[in-house]
């Protein structure tokens, strides 16, 4: 079942012991990668929509929890990172749930200024990826989002996105 982070002085996390208590249990007991990680899909609480895909720590975990605030780790930064912080494009969490074996994180959110990507788009997945019979066209991305929700330059400045090769 591999190791975890968590240890029984954690009143956030239980020690993961059994199949059973992981996968049909009640208690919340996460399993982080060996970088400590452990995987958050983000979603529109309303559409559905996938908004973004990120980390988590055990601090980002457990600062999401206490806050109701999506909480990630930069992994370009090597930083916890409140979202909106900067932006002010803040994920309230509607709803937060965890997969089968607690390995994977899924947030369903309210997002003030209707945004969540750093680009200014609405959603980090603003782009098509043509496959099958549409590669018949080309392999160029489809841009799906016509218009940014907002200026990234105007929110961040001029300074290069950390993400960015």
């Amino acid at each position: 079942m591999g190791t975890s982070a968590a240890d029984k002085s954690d009143p956030l996390f239980g020690k993961r012991q059994t199949i059973e208590q992981v996968e049909e249990g009640r208690e919340l007991a996460p399993h982080f990668d060996a970088q400590g990680l452990i995987p958050c899909v983000t979603t529109d609480h309303r559409s559905g929509e996938v908004l973004m895909v990120a980390v988590m720590t055990r601090e980002a975990l457990a600062r999401s929890i206490e806050t109701g605030e999506a909480h990630y780790w930069s992994r370009s930064r090597q930083v916890l990172w409140h979202k909106g912080a900067t932006s002010g494009l803040v994920q309230k969490i509607v709803e937060m749930r965890i997969d089968d074996d607690q390995d994977c994180v899924w947030l369903r959110v309210e997002v003030a200024g209707g945004a969540s990507c750093h680009v200014g788009y609405r959603s980090c997945f603003y782009r098509k990826v043509p496959v099958g019979d549409d590669r018949r066209q080309g392999t160029d991305l489809e841009f799906l989002e016509g218009h940014k929700a907002f200026d990234p330059k105007a929110v961040y400045g001029d300074a290069p996105n950390p993400t960015q090769l």
